[in-house]
């Protein structure tokens, strides 16, 4: 098992709060933390401002943007990273993540769109991620996203990805489910993947269900019950990192509450049965084939 050189910013396990949750009851019992999108409730007001703040005031926050358009080829939207600097400080959030893609040129393309994996893209992406930390004045956590086609592809996703993370010096948001979609959808092997990540550099991890388009298609949904093999897998990134701080995410078919609960139930399940045997002395040696998937 890898082991971390920084605390979490959040425990156990979290929800994605909506707009649709309004009216609902949610307690630290059935969730540990609550994540939103900044973007979504900057400037929000009303009854929907008061009840977030309800909300901040009961609960550790983590935020999750859908607009810094990091690999966007226009320039970087400051007037954003700083409005998302406010928001964190007036709700005191604990995290803020992005995804490692691209959404916008000189308009929202409402999609995220994949970087091209290059050695030119990396350089380009990490010094907007260090502008971004420099405005911010704190570490963001960057997101592997799932992605349907590798335009102008020199190196594999694995090799950009702790490229962009070393580069930039910033944290990663382990997405598991998208580690399974991909892993799927270009043939790889995804606990291989898995045990190539930086364990120092993982925030927290988002898990979420999907869409079979076919056997060999998976569409990342996030608009269905997580998957037995997703379930696996982070029971297998418990196995590598610990049992770190996971969300469970779900946007739309938002099924009632006690419903996701059951889910978020199922990750403290797995947390805690993680906890139990943490200081197991890990197998000597790296896993072979490893290698390969940077090189690939």
């Amino acid at each position: 098992m890898q082991t971390h050189k920084q605390p979490f910013p959040v425990h156990g396990a979290g929800l994605g709060l909506r707009r649709s949750m309004i009216g609902e009851t949610i307690t630290p019992h059935q969730v540990d933390f609550l994540e939103v999108a900044p973007e979504n409730w900057i400037g929000v007001g009303g009854r929907f401002g008061r009840w977030l703040r309800e909300y901040t005031e009961r609960f550790p926050f983590v935020t999750h943007g859908l607009s810094l358009s990091i690999g966007a080829p226009a320039p970087l939207d400051e007037t954003l990273v700083r409005s998302v600097k406010q928001f964190i400080r007036d709700h005191n959030i604990h995290c803020y993540s992005e995804h490692l893609s691209y959404c916008s040129d000189h308009g929202h393309l409402y999609d995220l769109l994949p970087i091209p994996f290059t050695e030119e893209a990396v350089h380009y992406v990490a010094a907007r991620i260090r502008r971004v930390q420099d405005i911010l004045e704190q570490r963001i956590a960057m997101e592997n996203v799932s992605y349907y086609a590798a335009p102008g592809q020199e190196m594999s996703e694995l090799a950009f990805l702790l490229a962009v993370l070393e580069e930039a010096d910033c944290d990663l948001l382990l997405d598991v489910n998208n580690i399974y979609v991909n892993a799927i959808n270009h043939r790889y092997d995804p606990l291989l993947f898995l045990q190539s990540l930086p364990a120092h550099r993982i925030r927290y991890a988002h898990v979420a269900g999907h869409f079979d388009e076919a056997d060999d298609l998976k569409i990342d949904t996030h608009g269905a019950p997580v998957i037995d093999p997703v379930w696996q897998l982070l029971q297998q990134a418990y196995d590598c990192f610990g049992p770190i701080p996971t969300l469970l995410e779900r946007d739309f078919n938002i099924p009632p509450l006690p419903e996701l609960f059951g889910e978020v139930a199922r990750i403290r399940d797995y947390q805690l049965q993680a906890t139990a045997v943490q200081n197991t002395p890990p197998e000597s040696g790296r896993v072979a084939g490893v290698e390969a998937l940077h090189d690939r």
